[in-house]
């Protein structure tokens, strides 16, 4: 195996695990690094299989919670009603994701221009929501009502245009509708769980004729890489973002959205 390919997926799985659940679209990074670095996945498989590392990082650090609730659900109505609302969020993502996966995994992923400039339109977006003089009615993700989840659910599917991202979506939605920022945050974590499994199995499936052993391995290295940044952010967000918002993710987006362009424009 190519040593490029080791440090390629290496690189590409840190910058997923830094950047899924922060609000500037870890698809659209990975599929730009992946682009200069002039790294190839068959069926763009790479950018969805390590976001697997994402998903058990996330899964690890929310454990105490997820058992809770799982234990509470034959008490406890706030907990049926929880798991309820994540399920209602992500219906959307997951019918119009089956129908349309083809078109987004070989037209939308094979558009880096398009990628670019959809992050810098949403990095405008994300910085006028956050200064938005907002009154939250929903502080706690457990008092989030059901017609609440499904209508940010619907946000989350804006995400299937690369360079949107899919926290993103979901955050602006909630904040939007009357949710505070740290909650925002959070319910796109426990959104993040169905919605990044129910990818990842559909990817696998659709292209396991084109997984080879060589691509295993890469795959475990961007993996690994991933899980480890993602344990990071995910211990550190809700903190942050209660203090500091998301302007810095929004500037963030228009930087790299910029210099992808020019990138683009000078090396094609």
């Amino acid at each position: 195996m190519p040593e490029q390919s080791i440090i390629s997926a290496l690189v590409l799985g840190i910058i997923e695990g830094l950047t899924e659940f922060i609000p500037v679209s870890s698809t659209a990074h990975v599929l730009l690094a992946g682009h200069f670095l002039g790294f190839e996945s068959p069926g763009n498989t790479f950018a969805v299989l390590i976001q697997l590392g994402a998903i058990l990082a996330i899964l690890l650090v929310y454990f105490r919670k997820l058992w809770e609730i799982a234990t509470a659900l034959p008490t406890s109505g706030k907990a049926r009603r929880f798991v309820l609302t994540v399920l209602l969020a992500f219906l959307p993502a997951a019918v119009i994701g089956a129908l349309a996966h083809d078109f987004i995994k070989t037209i939308l992923f094979e558009t880096p221009m398009l990628i670019c400039i959809v992050l810098i339109l949403g990095g405008f977006v994300l910085l006028a929501v956050d200064r938005m003089a907002i009154h939250p009615k929903y502080t706690d993700i457990m008092d989030y009502p059901p017609s609440l989840a499904f209508k940010i659910g619907l946000f989350q599917c804006l995400a299937m245009v690369p360079g949107t991202s899919r926290s993103g979506a979901t955050i602006v939605g909630s904040l939007l509708m009357g949710t505070d920022k740290r909650s925002a945050a959070e319910f796109s974590f426990f959104l993040a769980m169905p919605t990044m499994l129910g990818a990842f199995t559909l990817d696998l499936y659709k292209n396991r004729e084109l997984i080879r052993f060589d691509d295993g391995i890469v795959i475990a290295i961007g993996f690994t890489a991933a899980f480890v940044m993602a344990l990071a952010v995910v211990r550190s967000l809700l903190d942050f973002v209660s203090s500091r918002g998301y302007a810095p993710f929004a500037w963030w987006r228009i930087a790299v959205g910029t210099a992808g362009l020019i990138g683009l424009l000078i090396f094609g």
